[in-house]
């Protein structure tokens, strides 16, 4: 079944608010994702957030994160571009590429885990404390996105200050 923009989608049962429900792992949550985020490039940040938030299929963290980029100043050219950025690499640097390489690596966890090649590139686009805090980023949209999805969050209402 398809809508448009005029079409509501389909209603849901309530599901619980995770920050009230969970407040102490929330505020968690909050404080390792702000740790991970802590010195690097907000741009990077964005663009590994939106792809983990594609490849999970967590529509409500893909809007936020869309939305925080473009209010970054991320061009939406780059925005369209992430999907399928493989197949667009000059719209990316060699650093992006590999931190979205990483992303994806994480994020989808194939058998056998994060290919050695994957891994290698990353490192040698990110120092030790980089390469931290990027995977500690990954980690970190991948449980926002579980989060979002499990709980049903509707997308667009986002109620960050």
């Amino acid at each position: 079944m398809t809508t448009d923009a005029s079409t509501p989608a389909p209603s849901r049962p309530a599901r619980i608010d995770f920050a009230r429900s969970a407040p102490k792992a929330f505020k968690s949550l909050i404080g390792f994702d702000a740790a991970a985020r802590e010195g690097m490039d907000p741009a990077l940040v964005e663009l590994v957030q939106i792809r983990s938030s594609q490849l999970n299929g967590c529509a409500y963290c893909l809007h936020m994160h869309t939305s925080d980029a473009r209010k970054a100043g991320e061009s939406e050219e780059r925005l369209h571009m992430v999907a399928v950025w493989r197949d667009a690499s000059q719209f990316f640097t060699a650093r992006e590429r590999a931190a979205l390489a990483l992303a994806e690596s994480v994020t989808l966890l194939p058998a056998g885990g994060v290919p050695d090649d994957v891994y290698a590139e990353a490192a040698s686009h990110f120092d030790a404390e980089e390469l931290g805090r990027l995977l500690a980023l990954i980690f970190a949209i991948n449980t926002w996105n579980r989060i979002a999805i499990a709980t049903a969050k509707i997308p667009g209402t986002d109620d960050r200050a």
